[in-house]
């Protein structure tokens, strides 16, 4: 803490804390009523304030889309065909904005804020930069990765003419190519992605409700982005047939500018409260596929004395029953004689 300057009445303070407890110090001065920052009056206000504040579990991240100064009609398209593919959780501001996040972030972490939203979509269009997108999110209300990439060959949901997928329909993400592993910006780039159209946490997942995949391939400098829907046809077996319909949008992508965040700060962003962390139980695992398997001590176990299953076919005839009685027998009188009999001591 720096030493505090008094003028007069006005006492200026200025306190240094680690980023990532920035989040809840400010929420904290919020509820506390610091001077400088507005004290909720009501109870809506204080439910807002909390709804606002840092949970144990996150809700569903949101995303704007905001149109640039200079978005053609092609960016404009795109822009609207991602917010459909978001919705309900994205808001698409049409109002022409004047930003550009690579100079200067404060009106789009101001946006973001404002918003309650983790991810923004911008669009421009220049001549050193036609068909500019630039996607990010914020962490802890400041900028945490952006990316910009440029588009080619787009082609929007209108000019698919077959019956498109639910609202809220939660996609399956394809990621195709060596170079989503190797480069480092595009590695980034695929946890945005997955991080974009995530959606809503699935404690189940029904067959018909798997209607969508997004498809990513890195090649040869480029991202092609493409969209199908998955058709079930009938296969005859218990098992159906699987058709996919390409149903938009449909682009090219190549990355132009990136700002990603330091592997210190990614990974304070990625990190879990204790809380919700899953206690280990002992002799129980997990599989890959999420199957619970878990492993049991037992005593060793006498087969003698095992209840077996008594088949009819299997029974002993009477023949069978009076030849083992009798070999029984034998075998009795055969033991007691050998027990008479005296031995020769002078031998």
């Amino acid at each position: 803490m720096a030493p505090c300057q008094v003028l007069g009445r006005i006492v200026a303070c200025v306190i240094f804390v680690d980023k990532s407890e920035f989040n809840m110090v400010s929420f904290m001065a919020k509820m506390a009523g610091i001077p400088g920052v507005v004290k909720p009056k009501t109870q809506r206000g204080k439910r807002f304030l909390e709804n606002r504040g840092p949970k144990l579990v996150e809700n569903t991240k949101n995303a704007i889309f905001i149109r640039g100064s200079n978005a053609n009609n092609t960016v404009l398209k795109a822009m609207k065909n991602l917010c459909s593919l978001k919705r309900p959780h994205s808001v698409f501001f049409n109002r022409k904005d004047e930003m550009k996040p690579f100079e200067d972030q404060t009106s789009l972490e101001f946006m973001t804020q404002k918003n309650d939203a983790s991810h923004f979509v911008l669009g421009t269009n220049s001549k050193k930069r036609p068909n500019n997108l630039v996607m990010g999110r914020t962490y802890d209300g400041h900028l945490l990765d952006m990316f910009e990439v440029g588009m080619e060959d787009f082609k929007a949901l209108e000019d698919f003419k077959i019956p498109k997928i639910p609202v809220g329909t939660k996609p399956m993400l394809l990621f195709a190519g060596e170079q989503f592993e190797q480069n480092k910006d595009l590695e980034r780039l695929k946890n945005f992605f997955i991080d974009f159209f995530r959606g809503e946490t699935a404690e189940a997942v029904s067959l018909q409700g798997l209607e969508h995949v997004i498809m990513f391939t890195a090649a040869e400098n480029k991202i092609t982005l493409r969209s199908y829907k998955v058709l079930l046809k009938k296969s005859g077996t218990k098992t159906p047939r699987v058709e996919l319909e390409e149903i938009g949008p449909h682009a090219d992508l190549t990355l132009r500018r990136t700002k990603i965040a330091s592997e210190d700060l990614f990974k304070t962003a990625r990190k879990q409260p204790k809380q919700n962390k899953v206690k280990k139980k002992k002799n129980i695992e997990k599989t890959a596929l999420g199957a619970t398997m878990g492993r049991i001590h037992m005593e060793k176990q006498d087969f003698n004395k095992l209840q077996t299953r008594k088949l009819k076919g299997l029974k002993k005839t009477p023949e069978e029953k009076k030849a083992a009685r009798a070999a029984k027998k034998a075998a009795a009188r055969a033991a007691a004689k050998n027990e008479d009999t005296p031995m020769d001591l002078d031998t």
